[in-house]
């Protein structure tokens, strides 16, 4: 027992003093304070508790205070100290594998290959099936699994050679009007079709979307049990940002399949009203990480039902989301079909495909490590900072009156800083940026879809999702944070087939990007 007033010279400031008296002893101390005395416990072995007394009756000395009274200090004996359980790691690791077919015990079988060659597609010589990806827009695949490698399907040319036995799927192309799959859709199919996992790279705006959509909705509606006896939902699409889970879902209602049900979750929507229809059942989930991890932590989703994951990888790990994606793959089974997507294949992208994919095939369309854009001619102005708003007023007088252009910043401040000096003018104008509210983004995005306003200014938020296929330019205002975001900037123009223009200001801040943004303009012919 000691006075509670001399504690302090055995706790020291913030208790950095009993953490040296238990370094130095090895012993764990434990003060507890009383109004007029305190007592202090000293735990480990009798050596252990008798050096850090001596240790603590010598600072007390030291200080020339008489503290320590009657029964010196509590010297607690090592059969009466309880010790902490020991995690048994080893034994953990060995029964995982146990633990693991425990977790999934009882789910219904997956049925995966769906596919069925055409004639067509099957007679396809090798020089044939060469020369066609070379003219798509120079089409490369490999198999990423290791030992024996598989045999890369012939591409599909056709709508028929990929559906000709969905015939619903066969109408609703019909009734959209496409005339034939774009390249990556062409070369994805068969494989998706199979059951094989994929990574899929193109450019933005090559139908990357109903890619995976379409092989998806044959997945659901043909497995061995029904969609009603699954318990929830069969099929979850990811993806970084709302604008871009909203197109998804668009998509989606666009070639509704056998009335299948989908809803799109993310954040700034209504939560309640998301659970309330997630609770009732659907069949399709389209969700940015967040919100879906929210849900999935309360016990509001059932994942282990998911038999088909899509993942719009663009963004997902320069957004932070790699830890909610974990998660969510936690309670998703481990024998579902995979297909992930992206603009670009950094190394990032590359480790993120690695953990969750198991033996995919990889379809690249383009370039291997950055999608150039071809269809888009690329302009760099270098500029001093200040004359860069007037520069962009000199653009946009001349504009044509059928243009239609997105201006991209780098901060939501600029955003609107220039969307009210566009105001000023007279100038019919959107902004985009996170600080919107979710009703204002759509409203800006649906003005800008109908041409009610021909000028979007936005952050890189808006450069996913952005499925307005009439834009003519891309003015860069500011310079992205990175290449691979460049790339996704000007992939905004110069979809669907059209061709577009982008215009990129460079000051002298920006010199750091100049050999990436070099090397992409020689890769599109542009230097």
């Amino acid at each position: 027992l000691c006075n509670t007033c001399c504690v302090s010279f055995i706790t020291g400031r913030g208790g950095t003093k009993i953490k040296e008296l238990e370094d130095s002893s090895g012993s764990r101390i434990k003060v507890t304070r009383g109004t007029y005395e305190s007592e202090v416990k000293i735990f480990g072995s009798i050596d252990v508790q008798n050096k850090a007394k001596m240790l603590i009756d010598n600072l007390v000395t030291s200080s020339g205070q008489n503290c320590v009274r009657g029964k010196t200090l509590d010297i607690i004996n090592p059969e009466n100290n309880p010790k902490k359980p020991v995690i048994n790691w080893a034994s953990l690791r060995e029964n995982r594998a146990k633990y693991e077919s425990m977790k999934w015990a009882g789910l219904p079988p997956i049925e995966k290959n769906f596919y069925k060659e055409s004639s067509r597609t099957a007679s396809m010589s090798q020089e044939e099936v060469e020369l066609w990806r070379k003219e798509n827009n120079n089409i490369t695949c490999d198999d990423l699994k290791e030992g024996e490698k598989r045999c890369i399907p012939n591409p599909v040319c056709n709508f028929e050679d990929a559906f000709e036995h969905y015939p619903d799927i066969m109408a609703n192309i019909r009734k959209v009007g496409f005339q034939k799959p774009t390249p990556i859709q062409s070369q994805a199919w068969p494989i998706i079709l199979q059951g094989i996992d994929l990574i899929g790279i193109a450019q933005t705006g090559t139908g990357k979307t109903l890619a995976y959509l379409m092989p998806g909705f044959i997945h659901l509606t043909s497995q061995p049990i029904s969609k009603d006896e699954r318990g929830g939902p069969g099929m979850l699409v990811l993806a970084p940002t709302r604008e871009l889970a909203l197109q998804v879902e668009t998509e989606c209602s666009k070639y509704a399949y056998k009335e299948i049900k989908s809803i799109c979750i993310y954040g700034g929507g209504d939560r309640k009203g998301q659970i309330d229809v997630v609770t009732k059942g659907v069949d399709i989930v389209i969700a940015t990480p967040g919100r879906l991890n929210d849900l999935q932590m309360n016990n509001f989703i059932n994942l282990k039902s998911i038999t088909y994951l899509a993942n719009e990888a663009d963004r997902m790990l320069d957004m932070g989301f790699e830890p909610q994606i974990m998660k969510i793959l936690i309670d998703v089974r481990p024998d579902r079909q995979t297909v992930m997507t992206s603009a670009t294949w950094p190394d990032s992208v590359r480790r993120l495909a690695k953990s969750y994919l198991k033996n995919p095939m990889i379809v690249y369309v383009g370039t291997l490590d950055l999608a150039a854009v071809n269809t888009v001619q690329q302009k760099v102005i270098v500029i001093p900072e200040a004359e860069k708003r007037a520069y962009m007023r000199t653009f946009i007088k001349s504009m044509k009156p059928k243009d239609k252009v997105i201006i991209f910043v780098g901060k939501k401040l600029t955003a609107d800083d220039l969307a009210s000096d566009f105001g000023i003018q007279g100038i019919p104008v959107q902004s985009l940026h996170g600080n919107r509210e979710q009703c204002d983004r759509e409203q800006a995005l649906d003005d800008f879809k109908k041409g009610k306003v021909r000028i979007l200014v936005a952050t890189d938020l808006a450069s996913r999702g952005l499925d307005v296929h009439d834009i003519t330019h891309v003015f860069n205002f500011d310079f992205p944070r990175n290449i691979e975001e460049y790339v996704h900037r000007v992939g905004r123009t110069g979809r669907a087939g059209r061709t577009g223009e982008a215009v990129t200001l460079v000051t002298g801040n920006d010199w750091r990007f100049a050999s990436e943004l070099i090397d992409i303009l020689q890769r599109a012919s542009q230097v």
